[in-house]
């Protein structure tokens, strides 16, 4: 099936680059991309803020950021990091104190731009806070608060002006021997962002965090970030992404997730493939495949499954994915196993009869991998 056969046309060479450690997420080399968020909530009320980190969790998050501009949230994140699996990244701007507090708080990386947080003394300081406490860094740069000397030298944003600034921070960390940081260069405007990326994965070989900041909604943000991530993602640039929407962080990272499964950089959960639906359709597919991907959420097993309409393209595409359904005249379908046509299904039982399957297949799966696992280690 496609979903083991390797084809030429569909290889993504990654960019090399070498590799660092976020928690227990490893970032760059030949680690899986890895995808994360950044929640809301105010980090000092630490409730809220561990809630909102499990719901990303439970959507695939490898690693969320949080907000430390003051003394109350850098205190909270100790009880934060404690409540929650994934690595925490505490998101810093210019307070050197509050980099220091979140690495002793426990966070997994501190993002920051080492520049903007005062005297080489008070960098030194933060730089051996992270190196004391096993701490991740990320230079952060951003179009919107690019520095004045900067913009007086190139009279607006641009790529260069990008990458000279991210380049100039890593030398920071650099000159005082540490090399434990990703990089990102975000912009909302697509084409800078993109430009800016491959300037920059020409200029070193540091991981690269990748997004479209401010990408807006998650209709809007979701297509503006997917035609730019997807730019660098398929030539090969990327090693951890982080989809920015005007929406809950979950949904970040389901999008994130959706990007990487489409260019088979990542598989995660249940792929449908489904027709746009038409005169031809012989039972109401939008519906279907809505309540469909709502009810298999809680799938994290990676496997195919194909919904359509008609005849017309059924039956091929059902050859391609792991459980197929085709509708068929008179209210009654055709499903596919393993590429195989399997039995017949009546219209009433269509989206339970689908959740079954898939529910027995990834059973099916995870006790092969259990039993391979347990022959290796023996």
């Amino acid at each position: 099936m496609s979903s083991t056969t390797h084809r030429a046309y569909r290889q993504i060479l990654r960019r090399t680059s070498r590799q660092i450690r976020v928690g227990n997420v490893l970032v760059g080399g030949d680690a899986p991309i890895s995808v994360q968020t950044m929640t809301n909530t105010l980090t000092a009320d630490a409730k809220a803020t561990i809630e909102q980190v499990l719901r990303a969790e439970e959507a695939g998050a490898d690693m969320v950021r949080v907000s430390c501009p003051d003394e109350e949230s850098t205190a909270a994140l100790k009880e934060i990091v404690k409540a929650v699996n994934v690595p925490i990244v505490a998101d810093i701007h210019f307070h050197y104190k509050r980099a220091i507090e979140a690495a002793e708080a426990g966070a997994a990386c501190l993002r920051i731009n080492p520049g903007n947080i005062g005297s080489a003394d008070r960098v030194r300081e933060v730089v051996q806070a992270a190196k004391d406490h096993g701490c991740a860094m990320r230079i952060g740069v951003n179009a919107g608060s690019l520095e004045r000397e900067l913009l007086e030298k190139y009279g607006e944003p641009c790529p260069e002006a990008l990458v000279e600034s991210a380049l100039t921070h890593a030398k920071i960390l650099e000159d005082h021997d540490f090399r434990e940081f990703k990089i990102s260069v975000k912009a909302s405007d697509v084409f800078l962002a993109v430009a800016a990326y491959q300037g920059l994965a020409d200029a070193c070989d540091y991981p690269l965090h990748i997004g479209i900041t401010e990408a807006g909604g998650l209709r809007a943000g979701t297509v503006k970030s997917s035609i730019g991530l997807g730019m660098l993602l398929w030539s090969g640039i990327g090693d951890t992404i982080r989809v920015s929407l005007s929406a809950p962080p979950e949904e970040e990272v389901k999008v994130g997730f959706e990007m990487l499964k489409s260019l088979g950089l990542r598989r995660r959960g249940v792929t449908v493939i489904s027709c746009p639906s038409c005169a031809r359709q012989q039972f109401d597919v939008i519906k279907t495949v809505e309540v469909l991907e709502e009810r298999l959420a809680h799938i994290t097993t990676p496997m195919t499954v194909s919904v359509i309409g008609c005849v017309v393209n059924g039956p091929g595409e059902a050859t391609m994915t792991d459980i197929g359904f085709t509708g068929g005249g008179k209210g009654v379908h055709q499903v596919f196993l393993a590429g195989q046509p399997a039995h017949r299904l009546k219209d009433e039982s269509i989206v339970d009869h689908l959740v079954s399957l898939v529910e027995k297949k990834a059973e099916e799966i995870k006790a092969a991998q259990a039993a391979e696992a347990a022959a290796a280690a023996e």
